[in-house]
């Protein structure tokens, strides 16, 4: 070990001196001396030793109040992944709970996926399973994300992109359901800063050109508040803070919701913490005899806790000043759970031995997770159902007998029924909101009284449209799974006519013993006994046709070139073409020339000509899908011909270009403003909203070559809530 090694390892050893705890430091150093020794002769993208990550992130791990076994699983996490050294090895050197811990952070990267999204998706699912064995692996998780994410200016910009979205939509998410307020806003606030850089340091501006004179007087009126405190409780424990809105909520606000900086009112607050629920609700009304409450700004997060377990009082009020601030109040023990989340059992409680079934309940919401996604064969939706579920924002609708449900924002009355009980959501014929009828698609919004209208008619059940407009993945899977267990030969019908259907559509010519084998194989595929079962799973949804017919049709069109033997095309003899269409085409003179649209080259793309029949010479990208990669040894190499640009002649081409932006009002005129400004032609421009708060921009234009494209596509990332802008084919 070297002398900055041993450094480091010292420098390990004081920080948890610092933050105190029966610690094992035998077994914290020896899985020091492992990590060091796996990681000998690996680099970051950085450039420094690579073990400088695993060190990092144990440091993170120690200053959330976590045990020895998770310091030494934290040190251990890529060793797995990384090096030689098996899960094997790790149980006989350091035992199964910290084998446990390292198996579950570990991500799966060595089996064949066929997307990259089910790969993501299998690797979230692994770890959500071994979160919901030990906890401990997404705390150890979300600490080598974050120290991923203070080091992620090393990446590629693409990379920072990718990785920064799935903090936001994944990590983040967990992080707030898990109570863990510092790593939560910290993950939101780097992913912000390189998903949307100019807004951030715009914010950033704010804070710092506005902090000297807010701070003097929020400090001004926490004096006011301790000496009126101390004043009328005289013998209350009390302690007072101050805080500043993360960057990534003020952006929320900002730009999402449409709101200027000066109309949000909780950018600074005052926080009083003292020791009794009493005491609370006493100090809550002496701030507002203190000062001028704003309607509608308070919130009894005691009462009604946050899913994530936080407990508070909200209240906004304005001061002399005019400044309106946020003023919250909570016990001392509240206070530990809204900074250190589920990690508090192991900081304040020296472990959950005591506390397994509070820790249940608190856990509960993953097994729900893993649940849902079993009704579905879409490894996608695991991941939708992370960030509707675990939304941030919830509403509490109430029904007519006061119990208060809880929901995501956005959640429907379809949600609503199915969170109260199964058999309400699948009896369910209408609703009413505050006494009147609303449709079933009705966004459920906080404190409104709903009540389910049901029937008890037999044989009535869920529409299949209601997959549609239900949210969470409690309500899908429920009317998944009703449809699964009593409708099952109307799913078969209606899942083997859908499947032909889609055969049909997408010109997919077969007998029926070869559907019968397709199905069959299919079947086997999805873990399923018959051709009837899969069928079925097509009919409840719990399969999804757009996500099996592309490989269908592309294993059909390989057996069907296989089959056809080659065609001879008589061409002249090889000479240089003419231009034709600002194409010169290899041994034919000013032939009909067609930009295939599958890939709507642009002058500037490498490209290649194909011989249609009948319709010219289709040119196509050199890194198009369907050009085969190797040529001599395609189907019909005689058909392909090279082709290239000529420079002599200037044309406008028409691109296609999709644009993820952040959903706000003007974002559509200010892309188009962008374009127009560069007196580029749009022939088309449409927006589609999407769930997560985002929208896409689809639109397309006119270019004159592939340099021209890219000008267009820089001026437009430029726009205020852009995320990524990219050429599409269509």
């Amino acid at each position: 070990m070297t002398d900055i090694e041993r450094k480091n390892l010292e420098e390990l050893k004081q920080v948890m001196k610092n933050y105190g705890g029966n610690y094992d430091y035998d077994i914290v150093e020896k899985a020091y001396t492992l990590c060091v020794t796996a990681h000998t002769g690996q680099k970051r993208v950085s450039g420094e030793d690579y073990y400088y990550h695993p060190f990092n992130v144990a440091k993170i791990v120690i200053s959330l109040g976590m045990d020895s076994q998770s310091i030494a699983a934290s040190l251990l996490h890529d060793v797995v992944e990384d090096t030689d050294y098996t899960i094997e090895d790790i149980t006989e050197m350091f035992g199964a709970e910290v084998a446990l811990l390292v198996d579950g952070v570990t991500k799966i990267g060595r089996l064949n996926f066929s997307t990259k999204e089910q790969q993501q998706a299998e690797s979230l699912r692994k770890m959500l399973i071994a979160m919901g064995q030990d906890i401990r692996v997404i705390i150890i998780k979300l600490a080598d994300r974050l120290h991923n994410m203070r080091t992620i200016d090393a990446m590629r910009e693409q990379k920072q992109r990718d990785v920064s979205v799935e903090t936001l939509e994944i990590y983040a998410p967990i992080a707030h359901r898990l109570g863990i307020r510092p790593v939560k806003e910290e993950l939101e606030d780097l992913a912000i800063k390189h998903l949307d850089p100019v807004a951030y340091h715009d914010i950033e501006e704010l804070l710092t050109h506005r902090k000297q004179h807010r701070e003097q007087i929020l400090e001004e009126i926490k004096q006011r508040i301790e000496e009126r405190l101390h004043k009328e409780m005289p013998n209350v424990n009390m302690s007072f803070q101050s805080r500043v809105k993360s960057i990534h909520g003020i952006y929320r606000k900002m730009y999402i919701q449409n709101r200027d900086f000066d109309e949000i009112y909780d950018i600074y607050a005052i926080r009083i913490i003292t020791d009794t629920l009493a005491d609370c609700y006493n100090i809550l009304g002496i701030m507002h005899d203190m000062f001028r409450p704003i309607p509608n700004r308070f919130k009894d997060y005691i009462s009604t806790p946050k899913p994530n377990m936080y407990q508070s009082l909200h209240t906004t009020v304005i001061g002399r000043s005019g400044i309106p601030f946020e003023i919250q109040i909570r016990t001392f023990e509240m206070h530990h759970t809204a900074e250190y989340g589920i990690a508090a059992h192991w900081k304040y409680k020296e472990g959950i031995k005591d506390n397994n079934k509070k820790l249940e309940d608190r856990l509960a919401w993953v097994r729900q997770l893993i649940e849902n996604q079993e009704t579905s064969d879409d490894e996608s939706e695991l991941i939708r159902n992370i960030k509707v579920d675990l939304s941030q924002e919830d509403v509490f609708a109430v029904t007519p007998k006061g119990d208060v449900i809880n929901l995501p924002l956005g959640a429907t009355i379809v949600d609503f029924a199915f969170q109260i009980h199964s058999a309400v959501g699948t009896r369910m014929v209408g609703a009413k909101v505050d006494g009147k009828i609303v449709p079933i698609n009705h966004e459920v919004k906080t404190g409104e009284v709903i009540e389910i209208l049901t029937t008890n008619q037999a044989g009535h059940g869920p529409s299949r449209d209601w997959l549609n407009i239900a949210v969470t993945s409690s309500a899908k899977a429920k009317i998944r799974s009703w449809f699964k267990k009593e409708k099952r030969s109307e799913n078969i019908v209606t899942g083997k006519a859908d499947f032909e259907k889609e055969l049909r559509r997408n010109n997919i010519d077969i007998t029926d013993d070869e559907q019968a084998e397709l199905v069959e194989d299919l079947a086997r595929r999805h873990r399923l006994v018959s051709g009837e079962e899969f069928y079925a799973a097509i009919g409840y949804g719990g399969i999804l046709l757009s996500k099996i017919i592309p490989r269908i049709k592309d294993d059909f069109n390989k057996k069907a070139a296989e089959k056809k033997p080659p065609e001879i095309v008589p061409i002249n003899q090889m000479r240089s073409g003419k231009s034709s269409d600002g194409v010169i085409v290899e041994g034919i003179d000013n032939c009909l020339i067609k930009f295939s649209h599958c890939c709507n080259p642009l002058p500037g793309d490498d490209i290649i000509g194909y011989i249609t029949r009948g319709h010219g010479v289709s040119i196509h990208k050199r890194d198009c899908n369907n050009v085969p990669k190797n040529i001599a040894e395609s189907a019909e190499p005689a058909r392909w011909l090279t082709a290239y640009w000529d420079g002599t002649k200037s044309e406008s081409f028409t691109s296609t270009l999709r644009a993820t932006a952040i959903d706000r009002q003007g974002i559509l005129i200010e892309v188009m403003s962008a374009v127009n400004n560069m007196r580029v032609p749009i022939h088309s421009i449409n927006a589609r909203e999407l769930k997560n708060g985002n929208c896409t921009i689809i639109m397309t234009i006119s270019a004159e070559s592939v340099e021209h494209l890219n000008s267009i596509i820089m001026r437009i990332e430029k726009v205020s809530g852009i995320f990524s802008v990219e050429r599409i084919n269509q």
